[in-house]
């Protein structure tokens, strides 16, 4: 990897804006290049980005690429691109229209980025993911979907509410797909060490569970016209910082994969090792009988979406 940590992102509209601006503030890209259609506006929050990193004395110069070529040579780049969930819009309307987008930016990010790590925002999660996998034919640690961290963080945030109290000891894990199909793991979440079971009860738990499932629904239903974008910006930026500066951190993240967990050829949310090199390593939790069942229903989820795109014949050249 170069000296000067060059990070591509693109969708500049709110999450992909503000992941930049999140990343500037931070100062450990030497270069933020953001890439959308609406060349203008990129460049307008380019500009603001570029003298908010000033004022906090960050080195980090936010750039616009006018087209794809632009984008090159990047440590990671990260795709929102996409049209967003609107009100009353499953995750699964927004699948042919977004796989089309994904195959068309991929195949840009692989021609001139190709050492690239790609962290895909763009909904459906676990099904865009597996498309810029196949579309890229990058190695599978270098293709990871930014979800888990933001489930956790939810889930999180709902029980220190519930709570009143433990705010940012609270440790939230979470496994599967994106959305309705996520598995929360309450044995495997805390309050400052403790287990979750000794501070809330099951019934407790179990709507902090129901609640975190629809969080991003219930965003959406008070903004009316958009979707959340400053939690899940704030999870991609952590990694994209864990992998440029090489920190072996454990996160949730959507990864494909190869016989881990009894599953093959889907992606899926699964605690992974971030490094200089992506994922570098899947860890295997143990889980129990019903754990199991919903992480099961959680890939059929996913598996689904990737049989309709197989039925279009989407990877043989289709849209």
């Amino acid at each position: 990897m170069s000296q000067g940590k060059r990070v591509g992102i693109v969708g500049a509209g709110n999450v992909g804006a503000t992941v930049a601006y999140s990343l500037a503030m931070l100062g450990s890209a030497h270069e933020i290049i953001l890439r959308d259609n609406k060349i203008e506006v990129a460049r307008g929050k380019a500009l603001d980005m570029s003298q908010a990193a000033s004022a906090v004395r960050s080195h980090t110069v936010v750039s616009v690429a006018e087209d794809m070529s632009q984008l090159n040579n990047c440590d990671v780049v990260v795709v929102t691109a996409g049209s967003p969930r609107l009100p009353g819009m499953s995750r699964d309307d927004l699948l042919m229209i977004n796989a089309k987008i994904t195959k068309e930016v991929i195949e840009g990010i692989a021609k001139y980025s190709p050492n690239a790590i790609i962290i895909m925002v763009s909904n459906p999660l676990d099904a865009m993911t597996y498309v810029a996998l196949k579309e890229s034919g990058f190695d599978r640690s270098r293709v990871i979907g930014m979800a888990g961290i933001l489930d956790g963080s939810r889930m999180a945030s709902f029980i220190q509410e519930k709570l009143g109290y433990g705010g940012g000891q609270i440790r939230a894990s979470v496994m599967g797909g994106h959305g309705d199909d996520m598995v929360p793991l309450p044995r495997y979440s805390t309050v400052a060490g403790v287990p979750l079971s000794d501070v809330l009860s099951e019934d407790e738990i179990s709507e902090i569970v129901k609640r975190t499932r629809h969080g991003g629904a219930e965003i959406v239903a008070h903004l009316k016209t958009g979707s959340a974008y400053y939690a899940p910006a704030k999870s991609t930026s952590i990694m994209v910082e864990a992998i440029l500066k090489d920190t072996k951190q454990i996160h949730p993240c959507a990864v494909y994969l190869d016989g881990e967990y009894g599953f093959k050829d889907v992606v899926s949310g699964v605690p992974v090792m971030l490094g200089a090199k992506g994922a570098e390593k899947i860890i295997e939790v143990t889980l129990d009988d019903k754990e199991k069942a919903m992480f099961a229903k959680s890939c059929a989820s996913v598996q689904s979406l990737i049989d309709t795109l197989n039925k279009n014949d989407f990877f043989k050249g289709g849209n």
